[in-house]
């Protein structure tokens, strides 16, 4: 019987596995069902340059140990800094990422009417905080950025019905307060907390999935493709395999979605329907061949009548690249956008769903009494960026070292 079995090699499951080798571990072994290493984060050349299939991936400068971690694969000379220039198209124009920190990029009237709309904000007022999403968004924001941007936005990203989401998770957002709004107004400056990636590493000559492969190549043997999970007995911690072959492990890491096991045996019948109940969303991810006059790595697209939700303008991150790439909600996705090449992520983004908090703390509860942990985006079932999956991943390992 094996030590450890891991299940999924993306961010998590191969940091974790690289650890265990590096504290001298031999009994374990990696479960992927792509024929390449990466998950979300896997790069393919396309017209001649790099891109990523789970969408716009990058590394962030935040979690040093987490970056020193990874140059050990892929040197820190083979990457090059960055900082971020994302954008908002709106009302037939562009402004800076996050909105509510750069409205004094627009006309006057824009900006009064903006700042009016704010300050009139519950937040603002002593409201107490809703608990519906479509709610919480115009307390925090104001009604005009919620109309104009938040809610389109998110309907675009995420779900047709915005209030099957919770609040819970909407304190990742950028924090920019009335006052720092105002005061960036009349400075013509942002002023609030920074998003994520203000500064960030992305690979000189690759995508980003170059690094994932480099670790991936390093674990030979503990690694096995094309073995798609199907079935995982809880009780008994083995799981099975499309070709039938059965696994079994001292201890069970898996980062893959709970809803991608066809059969969870060994687990109370109301964890394994509440499992069942979380909701994910797939994203299309389209290549155009065309060049952007823009200096943005991002642009982000409110309009409900265009078809995709966010731009990657490869060439301004991706040396000698050209083209841009777009991503797309499944439902969203039609033919009509053109591009050269698409490739569909069945699971793209965890869906933060009221309730889901709940469902999460008790089935990695429960499946923590039984030697199996869940990890990572689809482990946890949370939003995580790949250097936040990688750091979480090295904590786990040494906890149960």
């Amino acid at each position: 019987m094996l030590r450890y079995l891991i299940l999924g090699a993306g961010p998590a499951g191969l940091t974790f596995a690289r650890r265990l080798m590096d504290r001298g571990e031999k009994s374990f072994l990696v479960l992927e069902k792509e024929k390449n290493a990466g998950g979300l984060c896997r790069s393919v050349e396309v017209d001649g340059g790099p891109l990523d299939i789970g969408g716009g991936h990058f590394l962030d400068v935040r979690r040093p140990g987490v970056n020193e971690f990874l140059f050990r694969f892929l040197p820190q000379k083979e990457w090059r800094l960055f900082e971020r220039d994302s954008r908002i198209e709106i009302n037939g124009g562009y402004i800076g990422h996050p909105f509510e920190a750069n409205i004094w990029q627009m006309d006057l009237d824009s900006q009064v009417e903006y700042l009016v709309s704010i300050a009139r904000a519950g937040c603002n007022n002593g409201e107490p905080m809703p608990e519906k999403f479509t709610d919480w968004i115009r307390w925090k924001l104001g009604e005009k950025i919620a109309r104009d941007y938040m809610l389109p936005y998110n309907q675009k990203m995420f779900a047709e019905e915005l209030d099957h989401l919770g609040t819970y998770w909407l304190e990742k957002l950028p924090n920019v307060s009335f006052e720092e709004t105002l005061r960036s107004c009349l400075t013509r400056r942002p002023y609030g907390t920074q998003p994520g990636h203000a500064s960030f590493y992305y690979p000189v000559q690759y995508g980003y999935g170059e690094v994932w492969e480099r670790m991936a190549q390093t674990m030979g043997k503990h690694i096995l493709y094309e073995k798609a999970v199907t079935f995982l007995d809880a009780e008994k911690r083995e799981v099975g395999v499309q070709s039938l072959e059965v696994y079994q492990a001292d201890r069970i890491i898996t980062t893959i979605p709970w809803t991608q096991f066809r059969k969870i045996l060994g687990i109370p019948s109301s964890l394994a329907a509440s499992l069942k109940s979380l909701k994910s969303s797939a994203v299309e991810i389209r290549y155009v061949p065309e060049r952007l006059e823009t200096k943005a790595q991002w642009i982000y697209v409110p309009d409900l009548s265009v078809p995709y939700h966010r731009i990657l303008v490869r060439h301004n991150f991706s040396e000698g690249s050209r083209g841009y790439w777009l991503e797309t909600r499944r439902e969203r996705a039609k033919e009509a956008m053109g591009g050269t090449y698409a490739y569909l992520n069945e699971y793209a983004y965890p869906l933060n769903t009221i309730g889901k908090p709940q469902v999460m703390e008790e089935a990695l509860r429960f499946m923590r009494t039984k030697n199996i942990y869940g990890l990572g985006r689809w482990g946890e079932h949370s939003h995580y960026n790949s250097d936040l999956v990688a750091e979480r991943a090295i904590r786990l390992e040494e906890e149960l070292s």
